[in-house]
């Protein structure tokens, strides 16, 4: 590896692809040197910079977090320490779910007995909870605080036993898609309102639990639905939630 590597490099290097970094740079988190023609290099100290971000970042720590660290203001490293332990234990308790499913599957086959309609059914469940979990950390991770995560971690539990999960999604679904088809549309319209109260009706279950710091991650994130939509298939266009916002700005005025 030479000293002075271009992003394409870094990228082939680290395992990141370019438009993460190209992202991390617009956050203020990494500052790569610049040719005159504007080509983006990074040498030891930038390099050694990007390492000291992903090590924050697989410790749990926000981005925002994260510089507010690089720019030495004041964090409460204490209260932000205490957050990912809670979000980890919560982490821990799932794969534990997991492993015991797995164990159960395990523990027929060794006997020579057939695994029935429900143990597959829990299998590919767990899997598939666990696999999107993963895939929406890594998103989600860049706006949603450790203190937030640590809260989705102890109140999404409280759901209801009986909640119907894929029942609620293709509500979504329908809601999401009906109001796309509808735009552009007036804000201030009885259309507007009427789809902004259904929209409400809908986030009722999760506003219900949401602590502030909740909802202000999520907002965070569907904000910037743009900068992370190639990477995780959002449950709606961006035009649904600019739209969705600048309705409740309406409303407020």
């Amino acid at each position: 590896m030479t000293d002075i590597l271009d992003i394409a490099a870094v990228a082939r290097a680290t395992g990141l692809t370019s438009r993460a970094l190209r992202f991390y740079e617009a956050r203020g988190l990494v500052a790569p040197l610049r040719t005159a023609s504007g080509r983006r290099l990074f040498g030891p100290a930038e390099l050694a910079h990007l390492h000291q971000l992903l090590a924050l970042k697989r410790a749990g720590l926000s981005l925002a977090q994260i510089k507010t660290l690089f720019d030495g203001r004041s964090i409460d490293l204490g209260a932000l320490l205490r957050a990912q332990i809670a979000a980890i234990d919560a982490q821990a308790q799932e794969r534990a779910q997991a492993r015991s499913h797995l164990e159960t599957a395990l523990s027929r086959i060794d006997r020579g007995e057939p695994l029935d309609a429900a143990t597959l059914c829990s299998l590919i469940r767990s899997g598939e909870s666990m696999a999107m979990q993963e895939e929406w950390k890594a998103v989600s991770g860049r706006y949603i605080s450790a203190r937030a995560e640590a809260d989705f971690a102890e109140t999404m539990p409280r759901t209801a036993a009986d909640f119907d999960q894929a029942a609620y999604s293709a509500q979504w679904a329908d809601l999401t898609a009906r109001i796309e088809a509808a735009l552009p549309l007036d804000p201030a319209s009885a259309a507007a309102g009427a789809f902004y109260d259904e929209w409400q009706a809908l986030l009722a279950p999760f506003t219900a639990i949401a602590t502030p710091a909740m909802m202000e991650g999520v907002t965070r994130m569907y904000d910037h639905i743009e900068e992370w939509k190639e990477e995780r298939t959002p449950p709606f266009a961006s035009a649904v939630w600019d739209f969705i916002r600048s309705v409740g700005a309406a409303r407020q005025m």
